[in-house]
């Protein structure tokens, strides 16, 4: 069973209706997202950055998977597939993927502030000051926040050596370490970039497919399922 390693950016998540930081209006507007996605806001300003990661929370529990999340789901059935994702949202899950890295942390979750293994599933949407982990500190947004390493991208390098088929949906390749990631695809690896501006990015080797995510996966996944040579 050859193995399909999938890369997912925001582009995935928007036609759920996931807002961007940029889309969330009112009074984040006048922050940068430095300010509110930062070890210093969480100094500075805690309540702040509370508060922006319950209306991310509580808006996630208002959306549904996509169409595109439902066919990679459908590439199981013929492919071992592994999804890595840039999203913090748990739509991959949702639609019934059975494989999924989360490079920059998953929103429903919380950690220790002090111990970054103390990780739990939130009840509810809602973080308080005062929530603390069994070891007494405060509980913070399980978020790769700017300026922190990213613990998962080792792993997710050793995924994408291992593909046999690679597909980038909803990403700039602009977010690094996370856009260094195609380049360690196997000089073997079909390469499939699916984004309303893929055809821009004319990347070497690689199957550009100049659409949104929903209508560009069922594209791909419907002419992976297809081929007779896999």
């Amino acid at each position: 069973m050859k193995k399909v390693v999938v890369l997912t950016g925001a582009g995935m998540s928007a036609e759920s209706g996931i807002l961007t930081f940029r889309d969330m209006g009112g009074w984040w507007q006048n922050y940068r997202i430095e300010e509110v996605a930062s070890p210093q806001a969480w100094e500075t300003n805690r309540q702040m950055v509370l508060d922006f990661y319950n209306i991310r929370r509580k808006q996630l529990y208002e959306v549904e998977p996509n169409a595109g999340h439902y066919a990679l789901v459908e590439l199981e059935k013929k492919y071992d597939v592994q999804i890595v994702t840039q999203n913090v949202d748990d739509l991959h899950e949702r639609a019934g993927s059975s494989d999924v890295l989360h490079l920059h942390g998953e929103l429903k979750k919380v950690r220790s502030e002090r111990n970054p293994d103390l990780v739990y599933t939130l009840d509810g949407w809602e973080l308080k000051e005062g929530d603390l982990a069994e070891d007494g500190a405060q509980l913070r947004p399980h978020i790769v926040w700017f300026g922190e390493s990213v613990p998962m991208i080792d792993m997710a390098v050793r995924i994408v050596k291992l593909a046999d088929i690679l597909i980038v949906i909803g990403t700039s390749l602009q977010v690094y370490p996370a856009a260094g990631l195609i380049g360690y695809a196997p000089s073997y690896c079909r390469k499939y970039y699916i984004d309303p501006n893929a055809a821009e990015a004319a990347l070497p080797g690689v199957v550009s497919v100049a659409d949104k995510a929903t209508s560009g996966t069922r594209r791909v996944v419907d002419e992976l399922l297809n081929r007779k040579d896999d």
